[in-house]
């Protein structure tokens, strides 16, 4: 007789992977506000709108990663903050948009289940989820041998938001004297790791172990800093304030992504000296040699969103933010664009 194949002996556990999702179905159940119906394990997850508590209701939605951060966390072999990260990239992206954050779901991928790794991951994406207010409703654990590399992973983040129509933000409010405030970022966040990678690991030789005196500590840590989700911030100051325009500084910086929101006619003004930018953006320039139009096209250089609003709301913004315990700077202003003229300049 011939000898017996299963799916074990491919290296996918089918077994384990319904363990595991019992195993968390209490992390994710944690994180359920009005409207998710049913529970973890079903082939969708379902959320009632509530379309009655709505007038003109607008879905929002996203979708990201976490890039090669996820090589920091696999070498320091600390997995329960990944998750946050991921959930920032997505929540952050709606926020701005001036969407109530409503649901989230995410991708995991392994060579093969590992559940005491899989399981801090998640507890990471559910205290995302409670920073962002969302609820995480559903996802794909998958094992995938021949794909990835033993220890390693892939994670990314679906989330879906809602806005009434009306109280849309696209930046098409955005007019010339209006102030522009950043939010200090908590790090790197999750964006320019390649980079990183290449310049400190790569070049340098250092380690995540290493203790760098300039960071006050280990600089797997500093790198390992979870995303800051500025969710309950921006939800704050929309209740009392009309922001003209909200800009997640991500890959590209402010340089690429400030733009984006800018109508034709106007430009902004960045001064390069109105906000304190952490260490680690002076050790990565240092130690790479990086030109500093690179540093701002590529990192959040210390802020992580940007609004934008008319001069007369500036102060109370500020003062607001300041007791929702974030750090806000006034770190530049919308002028009248030139013709030919770039739309962000600094100076």
């Amino acid at each position: 007789m011939a000898d017996i194949t299963t799916y074990k002996d491919a290296g996918v556990d089918i077994d384990k992977a319904d363990a595991f999702i019992k195993s968390i179905r209490p992390l994710v159940k944690a994180t359920y506000r009005t409207g998710v119906l049913g529970e973890i394990g079903s082939f969708g997850g379902m959320f009632h709108l509530g379309a009655d508590r709505y007038r003109d209701p607008v879905l929002v939605s996203a979708t990201d990663g976490v890039g090669t951060k996820l090589k920091i966390a696999i070498l320091m072999n600390r997995h329960d903050t990944i998750g946050i990260d991921l959930v920032a990239m997505c929540a952050n992206d709606i926020v701005v948009h001036g969407a109530t954050p409503l649901f989230f779901l995410d991708y995991l991928a392994m060579g093969e289940l590992s559940p005491a790794t899989a399981t801090l991951i998640v507890e990471g994406i559910t205290h995302g989820c409670r920073q962002a207010r969302c609820s995480l409703i559903g996802g794909e654990t998958a094992e995938m041998p021949g794909i990835y590399q033993p220890g390693d992973y892939d994670l990314a983040g679906f989330v879906v938001g809602v806005v009434e129509r009306d109280a849309i933000i696209d930046g098409s409010s955005i007019a010339v004297g209006h102030r522009i405030i950043g939010l200090a970022a908590s790090g790197l966040h999750a964006n320019g790791f390649s980079l990183v990678r290449q310049v400190l690991f790569e070049r340098h030789r250092l380690r995540v172990d290493d203790e760098i005196p300039e960071l006050g500590g280990p600089l797997g840590e500093e790198l390992l800093k979870p995303t800051r989700i500025y969710v309950e911030a921006v939800l704050n100051l929309l209740r009392d304030f009309p922001l003209s325009g909200i800009c997640h500084i991500t890959g590209g910086g402010l340089t690429d992504n400030l733009p984006r929101i800018l109508p034709k006619s106007c430009q902004a003004v960045i001064k390069k000296q109105s906000w304190p930018v952490p260490p680690i953006f002076h050790f990565l320039r240092d130690r790479g040699n990086i030109p500093e139009d690179e540093m701002l096209r590529t990192f959040n250089n210390g802020i992580g969103l940007a609004l934008v609003v008319a001069e007369e709301y500036e102060a109370e913004v500020l003062l607001r933010l300041q007791g929702l315990q974030e750090q806000g700077y006034v770190i530049g202003e919308i002028i009248t664009r030139k013709d030919d003229a770039p739309p962000l300049v600094y100076v």
